[in-house]
């Protein structure tokens, strides 16, 4: 019997309703009521962030969570934060996104056979989740894996979204190698039908101190690219 796909608009609609993890709520609502002052006047997003992208991409680009003056403010993942500038450059110039900015939800950027979500859809404190706040959030995960039915490959955006990735696709049915794949910038890991690709997140903390380049950030998406045309 064929599988019975969810379609991304109704698992969309179920993250952002979510309230399954109390600190969470509390901490995105806590931020959207206090901003810094420049974006003091602003209508805050202040719910569950979804994913956003093509239906029908080959690419998957997964980060850790929103940032709580980022996605939480703007209602869509890495927009409106330092690390969104530097992930849709680099995707704009690997022809996977419309422009090189991502500022607000209604600025016309698009992706191309690409699609982007967290790991953790709620802005958590300091950027740091707890592990039963990832553990309630991974059946988004999953689902969106089996709605996008063309995915090739995985980016993951640091320690936390590779470690996630292989989770989710363990819970998607896919066998995952041994020994575990390990973490770095460039890894690649075969998983199943998928390629699992690490890279180190465009955090400010990564690329204020030189350990992420954009030269080096590139690489990646160049790679991405060649892996879903090969």
């Amino acid at each position: 019997m064929p599988e019975i796909r969810d379609s991304l608009a109704c698992i969309h609609t179920e993250v952002v309703a979510c309230a399954r993890c109390p600190r969470l709520v509390a901490w995105r609502e806590e931020a959207a009521a206090r901003p810094p002052l420049r974006f003091r006047g602003q209508d805050y997003w202040a719910r569950p962030v979804p994913g956003f992208g093509d239906a029908r991409a080959r690419l998957l680009v997964l980060g850790l969570a929103p940032a709580a003056h980022g996605g939480n403010r703007t209602g869509r993942v890495f927009t409106g934060d330092r690390s969104g500038d530097w992930l849709y450059r680099a995707l704009h110039r690997a022809g996977f996104a419309s422009q090189p900015t991502s500022e607000h939800l209604d600025d016309g950027l698009r992706l191309r056979d690409c699609y982007v979500a967290a790991a953790v859809r709620c802005a958590p404190p300091d950027n740091r989740p707890a592990i039963d706040e990832r553990d309630r959030c991974m059946p988004y995960l999953v689902r969106e894996l089996a709605a996008l039915a063309r995915l090739r490959v995985i980016v993951a955006l640091g320690g936390f979204a590779w470690d996630a990735a292989l989770r989710a696709l363990r819970g998607r049915g896919v066998a995952t190698p041994s020994p575990r794949p390990r973490f770095g910038h460039g890894a690649e890991a075969a998983v199943g039908a998928y390629l699992l690709i690490g890279s180190y997140h465009p955090s400010q903390q990564n690329t204020f101190t030189g350990r992420l380049r954009e030269a080096d950030f590139d690489a990646v998406f160049a790679r991405s690219r060649a892996a879903v045309e090969g």
